[in-house]
């Protein structure tokens, strides 16, 4: 699971009819300190709930496509969360243990 901040939405006149009823968005992936990391990616908004601006969880490869119960998508990315917030503890010196 990784973490990503929409960044767009992707009109489709033509889906695959599993995709029928479900919203593609533009997803920038993120590293922990929320600085984008890869290029961004086209994602399955499995909630129905996601917007722009926003940080969400997503999943690829065969975790996207089961994401839904009882069908199975041809996706490699699915949004399956929203982000609250993210905190991180402090990383121990090198050396020392914790």
């Amino acid at each position: 699971m990784d973490i990503g901040k929409v960044i767009g939405t992707v009109t489709a006149t033509r889906k695959d009819p599993s995709l029928v009823g479900t919203r593609l968005l533009i997803v920038q992936p993120l590293d922990e300190k929320e600085n984008p990391c890869a290029t961004p990616l086209v994602a399955v908004d499995t909630l129905q709930d996601a917007g722009v601006g926003e940080n969400v969880y997503f999943v690829t490869g065969g975790d996207a496509v089961s994401v839904s119960p009882g069908k199975r998508m041809p996706v490699d990315v699915a949004i399956v969360g929203l982000v609250d917030s993210i905190s991180l503890s402090p990383r121990p010196e090198p050396g020392r243990k914790s």
